[in-house]
């Protein structure tokens, strides 16, 4: 069954209205959260700790900056969008203590509320709104009358209202001019989590790097290896993102395209999808998430290793240097451009 999408029309903006929106957490998301809502009427102060540069961009904005115990304090609905392994110590110790019955907490990401990181009052409502696009884009496409499509759930709904205030939130923030989607608390944390780990960020780099060191061990050089496997995956995910897959086979040769249907399903089969199967098992029952957070209890010691051994891999060396050498890449090098 398709999902209904949500749009303008359904959204109901004065179940916010009399009301402040406090966003706590003034980075990609937060700066753009506050300004869409302030630009679509709603009462909008940031929540930041005193002398950051969170606090110093939310007064160049224009907007009202208190300490986060007291944006909360005065505040109907708190918008936590500070990072993940933060929500706890942030709701325990600024939220929670100056929250009223009624009141709403609001996330981008339910990771902290489904694991367990955070656990609400009973009598306050907790939603989620989920932008799928990074801040900035959804800034851009607020301004130009459209909207970044976005996620919406309710995980407790003690006013009664907690439904309607997620989707005016949406829709203040442009989510519903992009088009809206009901889920629920888990469903888009752990989607979230796996198509980041078995796709997005963990799979497309893994799949990278191992064409780059086949070709290379095979006695091609590296800096053809880095730009098939590497450096064209953007035409490539360029049109996927416009316009999906029978958009990539329009564009690409016979030969590219024949290629796809014989040989990806070599590389990408029934393995690989156990081993999928295993991550979205790993995320399900919590492991993934118990993991990250002890880890982040320890200092980090295994990411911090491992990331490190990620970025001194032999294809970011050789991208490195090839990088250097394209001039479209160096910031501003497109200004003035129509």
């Amino acid at each position: 069954m398709e999902a209904r999408i949500y749009t303008d029309n359904d959204a109901d903006p004065s179940a916010l209205k009399g009301g402040t929106i406090a966003i706590i957490g003034y980075g990609s998301q937060g700066r753009a959260h506050a300004r869409n809502l302030r630009d679509s009427g709603h009462e909008v102060i940031v929540g930041a700790r005193a002398g950051g540069t969170a606090e110093a961009r939310a007064k160049t904005d224009g907007f009202t900056v208190m300490s986060p115990a007291e944006a909360a304090k005065a505040a109907q609905l708190i918008a936590l969008l500070t990072p993940d392994m933060s929500h706890a110590d942030v709701y325990t110790k600024d939220i929670a203590p100056n929250m009223q019955a009624d009141d709403a907490l609001l996330v981008a990401h339910g990771f902290s509320i489904h694991y367990g990181q955070v656990k609400p009052a009973k009598d306050i409502d907790v939603i989620l709104v989920a932008p799928k696009g990074p801040g900035d884009l959804v800034r851009r496409e607020y301004e130009r009358g459209a909207g970044v499509p976005s996620l919406f759930a309710v995980w407790q709904d003690a006013s009664g209202k907690a439904r309607d205030k997620a989707l005016a939130y949406c829709a203040g923030n442009g989510g519903t001019a992009g088009g809206a989607i009901e889920t629920t608390f888990a469903e888009e944390t752990e989607t979230d989590l796996f198509g980041e780990q078995a796709v997005l960020c963990g799979g497309a780099t893994e799949l990278v790097v191992a064409g780059y060191e086949t070709l290379v061990e095979a006695g091609y050089q590296p800096e053809i290896a880095y730009f098939e496997c590497l450096h064209e995956l953007k035409l490539i995910v360029d049109l996927l993102y416009e316009g999906g897959i029978a958009k990539m086979h329009d564009f690409i040769s016979e030969t590219a395209k024949y290629g796809d249907l014989v040989s990806g399903p070599r590389v990408i089969n029934e393995e690989t999808r156990e081993r999928m199967r295993e991550v979205l098992s790993d995320i399900r029952t919590g492991g993934f998430a118990r993991d990250w957070v002890l880890e982040n209890q320890a200092g980090k010691p295994r990411y911090g290793a491992l990331l490190n051994a990620d970025l001194d891999q032999p294809i970011e060396h050789t991208g490195a240097r090839l990088r250097a050498r394209m001039g479209w890449l160096k910031p501003g090098a497109n200004a003035g451009q129509p």
